[in-house]
């Protein structure tokens, strides 16, 4: 379990990385997916609510310190958003991608709520339909695809990580025996 919240955290700054230095650059399409929601999502989905807690908390914590404003701003909604999505654990199943597909959808839509509200709504800036139109739409659309091949390499990443090593030293000392 350690092991894949290791990885599942470096793969949260890998994300962060592409999100942030890769796509701007990239001047082909005006939107890009939300990496680092698609990430957290899909890793607090199957690893639970506290793996959750902890996925929003680094990715939060990444954004709010590349991004100005108020420090906290991002980690606040990715840490609810972690624990949301980890209290779909116990429907968990690797082939069901209707659940996932719908948490990235809510999730991006619910992230967009937050930006317009907390950004723009409270400095005055009141055209919804042109933000919603232009910003929300593209990119939830975006998103909600790049999830669907996201979502099966993570599903391969935690397999392999799961099966790497059946047997795992115990924390308190010497190997458990499977009887």
């Amino acid at each position: 379990m350690i092991r894949r919240i290791f990885l599942n955290i470096i793969i949260i700054i890998l994300a962060f990385t592409l999100q942030v230095c890769v796509f701007p650059i990239i001047d082909v399409v005006a939107c890009w997916p939300n990496l680092l929601l698609i990430v957290v999502s899909i890793c607090s989905f199957i690893d639970g609510r506290e793996c959750g807690i902890l996925y929003g908390l680094v990715a939060g914590l990444l954004l709010d310190l590349f991004y100005s404003g108020p420090f906290g701003f991002y980690t606040l909604f990715f840490i609810n958003m972690g624990y949301f999505n980890g209290c779909f654990q116990r429907y968990y199943y690797e082939e069901y991608i209707t659940l996932p597909l719908t948490l990235s959808i809510l999730n991006e839509l619910f992230y967009n709520l937050y930006i317009f509200v907390f950004r723009f709504l409270i400095h005055g800036k009141l055209d919804f339909g042109y933000y919603f139109l232009k910003i929300m739409l593209p990119e939830m659309i975006f998103t909600t695809v790049v999830t669907l091949f996201i979502y099966r390499l993570l599903l391969a990443v935690n397999n392999a990580v799961r099966n790497f090593s059946p047997e795992l030293p115990h924390i308190f000392g010497g190997f458990r025996k499977n009887h």
